[in-house]
């Protein structure tokens, strides 16, 4: 159920203490025999509030010597790129990790005016750096802390390996056991140095201009130039505040910058759902004061704190939900506005996208793969160029330079916001406009997620569960198709159930980064079937909670 103030301005009593919260990234110590306090490595990195002792200096020394120790295992021993957003911990954070880098000899390249460094701005310059290797020498990597549109308690740390995307398991967890192991010793083998010494051993890097300078490489500006365009581009009071700016500048757009407040207790938001403040593009209760401005432009866009989402608004829809915009994307990308990418370029998506994408992947005759939940499931097909677009149900998603090459391999909201104005350009429809096409030919499903309360132990859980416990023939009313509890794409474990039939589906999934479990259900048959089939999906996870 929705707060009552959902959408409504954020007041006084809803912000956050930044001084209170920095005194307790500080001051406070975790237990390392609360599992709470400890490191855990979720989709996409660390996270937590350090009013709960989960996100604190400890932590972030422990896990960035644990980071030192992965990088010379692997013999990663070039530069390491380190950016961080707006949230009122990442700058204590950023500067906890330089003392610890700088210590063992890591040479750090952080923002050559100390600005703040959207997460597709750090993987531009991991593989820009890198050139296309993965082997050899010399190889960089990088940080970025961000908690990505968590509210502002919250505080987040991430390891990108050379393949410029999010890391997988199998780094996480042994920077996450090690993190754990050095918490657990008081710190004792973690190197660190005074942060003065430290900021003055960090090389500059120019993060903004060389990720603004290659835009052309990947988003057509200069249709959006010549067709006029009009942007408008919120921030939310994020990391790609200066970059929208140098964008409009640097390329002659008609781009207005909607909101460019930066203010850690974000108290210029519209509340969330839950009547938390969040920075979710994707949220029409979060993007309630760009959407009342739809009419203003031709294409507004929002990301979220890290500006790896997005949210695209049109005059004539308002927010689009993320699963249409991905499936217009694709359909736009993969229909011929991309001549020069291999003819064998997938379509990768979540196994909680919406199927839309399936019907459309089929259409156009591309392959499509369907992986878990995690961007991570991209990166070794954006950078080999076997996936020419990689997407997830939560508004993040990136794409193929124009010539096929890789461009980042974590979520870019910033060239897929562009991309909207791109289509609206060349087709002279709006995004909404086209997905109306999509679903006269396709069908119009109705898709929804459901989040619930669950603890550690009832997560725990929900990621177990198998086909067997599902042992009904049909759903909704409709046969079975398919229980599946590994991707159908890569045979990988998702963590969750998923239920499949002919025009409806459901997955239940715990988070990696919240205390909730998750529900996705869609059906092709319209909302009353959609809410028949979340009923049922709620009665198998609630069963399996409960036993």
């Amino acid at each position: 159920m929705n707060d009552p103030r959902a959408g409504q301005p954020a007041q006084p009593s809803d912000l956050v203490d930044v001084a209170h919260l920095v005194t307790a990234y500080y001051t406070d110590v975790p237990d390392p025999e609360n599992p709470d306090q400890q490191v855990v490595f979720g989709t996409s990195g660390h996270r937590g509030s350090s009013l709960k002792t989960a996100f604190n200096e400890t932590h972030i020394l422990a896990t960035t010597q644990a980071i030192c120790e992965y990088r010379k295992a692997q013999g990663y021993d070039g530069p390491l790129f380190m950016g961080r957003d707006t949230h009122g911990l990442s700058e204590p954070a950023w500067a906890s990790a330089l003392e610890v880098l700088a210590a063992n000899d890591v040479a750090v390249l952080v923002d050559d005016h100390d600005g703040y460094t959207p997460t597709p701005a750090v993987s531009h310059a991991i593989l820009r750096a890198n050139d296309g290797r993965t082997t050899g020498s010399g190889l960089a990597d990088g940080i970025v802390v961000t908690p990505s549109h968590n509210p502002p308690t919250d505080g987040g740390f991430k390891y990108n390996p050379p393949s410029g995307g999010p890391a997988d398991t199998d780094a996480t967890k042994w920077i996450a056991d090690r993190a754990n192991a050095l918490i657990a010793a008081g710190l004792e083998g973690v190197q660190r140095m005074p942060f003065g010494r430290a900021r003055a051993q960090a090389q500059p890097y120019d993060f903004m201009g060389t990720y603004v300078d290659d835009l052309p490489n990947v988003v057509d500006l200069q249709r959006i130039k010549d067709a006029g365009v009009r942007i408008g581009a919120d921030p939310l009071g994020g990391a790609s505040v200066e970059y929208w700016q140098a964008i409009a500048d640097r390329h002659g757009l008609d781009l207005t910058v909607v909101n460019p407040l930066v203010d850690p207790t974000w108290r210029f938001m519209t509340l969330d759902w839950d009547g938390k403040i969040r920075m979710d593009c994707s949220s029409p209760y979060a993007m309630a004061s760009l959407i009342d401005r739809r009419n203003d432009y031709d294409i507004a866009t929002g990301n979220d704190a890290d500006s790896d989402r997005h949210g695209i608004v049109t005059p004539d829809a308002g927010l689009m939900n993320p699963n249409h915009f991905l499936s217009v994307a694709i359909q736009y990308l993969f229909g011929g506005a991309r001549p020069d990418w291999p003819g064998s370029a997938a379509i990768g998506k979540t196994l909680v996208s919406s199927s839309m994408i399936d019907r459309v992947a089929e259409d156009l005759g591309a392959q499509l793969v369907e992986v878990p939940v995690g961007f991570k499931w991209f990166v070794t097909g954006l950078i080999d160029g076997s996936f020419g677009f990689g997407g997830e149900e939560s508004a993040g998603a990136s794409f193929l330079r124009r010539d096929g090459r890789v461009w980042t391999t974590d979520k870019d909201g910033m060239i897929l916001a562009l991309l909207a104005s791109e289509i609206l350009a060349a087709t002279g429809k709006t995004p909404s406009q086209h997905y109306g096409e999509l679903t006269a030919k396709h069908g119009d499903p109705a898709y929804a997620r459901i989040d619930a309360a669950a603890n550690r132990e009832q997560k725990a859980k929900l990621a177990a569960l198998s086909p067997d416990d599902v042992t009904a023939d049909t759903l909704g009313g409709e046969p079975i198709t398919g229980k599946l509890t590994r991707a159908p794409g890569n045979d990988a474990p998702i963590g969750g159930l998923k239920v499949v039939t002919e025009d409806a589906w459901f997955a239940a999934r715990p988070s990696g980064t919240e205390d909730v479990y998750k529900i996705y259900a869609e059906s092709f048959r319209g909302p009353e079937h959609l809410a028949q089939v979340q009923a049922e999906a709620k009665q198998v996870v609630d069963a399996a909670l409960s036993d």
